[in-house]
């Protein structure tokens, strides 16, 4: 199991097209902040139907839209 896979439950089950998940509301998912092993886990959401879109180190968010073609199903 990814240490990131509660992250992408969340996402599947509540995300819808294109949305925008903070920082705060990750860790609040997650229980610890993301770091840069994140860029590494990140091709796992397409698993899950969702793919992150742009990840904002300013604006603390990150953008993830609904896959048309998933992957590994």
């Amino acid at each position: 199991m990814s240490k990131y896979e509660p992250l992408w439950n969340y996402i599947q089950q509540y995300g819808n097209g294109a949305n925008l998940i903070t920082f705060s509301e990750i860790r609040n998912i997650l229980g610890f902040e993301i770091d840069h092993s994140f860029l590494n886990y990140k091709k796992e959401l397409i698993k899950y139907g969702f793919e992150i879109e742009k990840i904002s180190l300013k604006d603390k968010t990150i953008k993830y839209r609904k896959c048309l073609n998933i992957e590994g199903t």
